[in-house]
């Protein structure tokens, strides 16, 4: 399904031998919120990329602005836990975990919340000068609920995890 219409994201084979997938996430007045109507085409394209026997990598991005600035609050407000629980919600969202294929996300801008979280399931991450990476779900009352703290640890060690988790501060690239 590379180049086929989605609503939430640009899909392409790249590379001099076009066996890069490039999946580049395309929400910009929203700063590429994670709608489930985003994540279900990123499930969608990257299963037709991990299937595709010509791609040999995958390489995940968003904006200059942001990569991802989280998941979709406004979606999200008015669900009850009991809701969010019974429905299922976040369930996919490992998907980037799971892929067979190495994944880069190339991340510029804004990773916060579950767009850090999409971003630290992928294999390695590069950031660029304006990235900024944060779990700042304390703010809303919340904690990163996509198993933003177990990465996070992994990622940048117990302390510096629970700072940002328990303040919602961000760190650079």
């Amino acid at each position: 399904r590379a180049g086929a219409a989605f609503q939430y994201l640009l899909v392409q084979k790249t590379g001099a031998q076009k066996n890069v997938g490039l999946i580049q996430l395309n929400r910009p007045k929203a700063l590429n919120a994670l709608c489930e109507g985003l994540m279900a085409e990123l499930r969608q394209a990257l299963e037709a990329m991990e299937s595709d026997p010509e791609v040999g990598a995958i390489v995940l991005t968003g904006s200059q602005k942001a990569f991802a600035a989280g998941a979709d609050i406004k979606e999200m407000q008015n669900k009850t836990f009991q809701e969010c629980y019974s429905s299922g919600f976040l369930a996919g969202w490992d998907k980037v975990s799971v892929v067979r294929k190495p994944i880069i996300a190339a991340v510029n801008g804004f990773a916060l919340g579950g767009g850090c979280e999409l971003a630290m399931m992928c294999d390695i991450i590069y950031a660029g000068e304006k990235a900024q990476f944060g779990q700042p779900e304390i703010l809303l009352g919340t904690i990163p609920g996509a198993g933003g703290t177990q990465r996070l640890t992994r990622a940048v060690g117990k302390s510096l995890a629970m700072e940002m988790v328990l303040t919602g501060d961000r760190i650079s690239a």
